[in-house]
C-alpha cells in the first residue's frame, strides 16, 4: 500500500467523537482529521505522540486528512483498521501468504452461502475454497505480545462463528491477524479484554480453524504485509 504523496508528521493532541482526532502540524497549524479505527486504539492515542497523516485529493470529503500511523515508545502502528485488507489483499495477489498460495481466484467481501455475514475474502482454486477473515492487530506490549481485539468486539464474534460453520461443512476456513504494529512479534487473543473472543478462537481452532498472524513494514512511504509471525493461543 503506497502512500501518495508520503505521510506528513505532526503530534497527537487528542483522538474524539470516535472517528475524528486532532494534530498539531510542525509549523503550529492545528489540523481536524478523519481516524479510520473504531476500537479503543489502546497505547496509540495518548496526547504528545508523534502521528503521520495522509492527505485525499477527493474535493468532497469533509475532512480531506486521515489519520494513518501513530508512533509509540513500542513501535510504529497502522492505526487505519481499513488498510489491513488491503494489505492483505496485496499479498494474496503477489503469493506472499505462503498457507494460501495456490488459489486462482480471489474474492473480498463475500457473503456466506446461507446466512447474513459477509467474510473479507473466499480463495478459489483447485482444491476447493478457503474462506478468510481479517483482523487488524494493534494491541501491543513490551516482550512483542499482540493480541486482539481491543475492546469487545461482537462483530468478530459473528465472523469466528461463521468461519466454524463453513469448517463443519468441510470447507478450509482462516482467522487471519494482521499486525499493524512494528513491535509486535507473536500473536495472541486479549482474553483479558474479551474473554468470550479469546474462548470462541481456541473452541474454533479444535474445529478445524487455522489461524495465522503477519506483522507489517511501516514507513512513511507505505506499509506492507512482512513476516509472518507465531500465533500462541492461552
Amino acid at each position: 500500500m503506497k502512500f501518495e504523496p508520503a505521510l506528513r508528521p505532526a503530534v497527537l493532541l487528542r483522538r474524539y467523537k470516535r472517528f475524528l482526532a486532532e494534530v498539531r502540524c510542525p509549523d503550529g497549524a492545528r489540523l481536524t482529521i478523519h481516524c479510520a479505527n473504531t476500537g479503543a486504539m489502546t497505547g496509540c492515542s495518548e496526547p504528545g505522540l508523534e502521528v503521520w497523516y495522509g492527505t485525499s485529493a477527493n474535493p468532497k470529503r469533509k475532512y480531506p486528512h486521515s489519520l494513518e500511523v501513530v508512533c509509540t515508545p513500542l513501535g510504529r502502528v497502522g492505526v487505519n483498521a481499513v488498510l489491513a485488507n488491503t494489505l492483505v489483499a496485496e499479498a494474496l495477489a503477489a503469493g506472499r501468504c505462503a498457507p494460501l498460495a495456490g488459489y486462482a481466484g480471489i474474492r473480498q467481501e463475500v457473503r456466506v452461502p446461507g446466512g447474513d455475514a459477509r467474510l473479507d475474502f473466499c480463495l478459489e482454486g483447485a482444491a476447493g475454497r478457503c474462506w478468510v477473515e481479517v483482523k487488524s492487530m494493534t494491541l501491543a506490549e513490551r516482550g512483542g505480545r499482540g493480541a486482539f481485539p481491543d475492546a469487545v468486539s461482537d462483530r468478530a464474534l459473528r465472523h469466528l462463528e461463521a468461519l466454524v460453520s463453513l469448517r463443519r461443512q468441510g470447507e478450509r476456513a482462516v482467522l487471519l491477524f494482521c499486525a499493524q504494529h512494528t513491535g509486535i512479534r507473536w500473536a495472541t487473543t486479549a482474553d483479558e479484554v474479551d474473554p468470550a473472543y479469546g474462548a470462541a478462537v481456541r473452541a474454533a481452532v479444535v474445529e478445524g480453524v487455522e489461524v495465522l498472524a503477519y506483522g507489517c513494514r511501516i514507513e512513511p512511504d507505505g506499509i506492507s504485509l512482512a513476516g509472518r509471525l507465531t500465533v500462541r493461543l492461552p
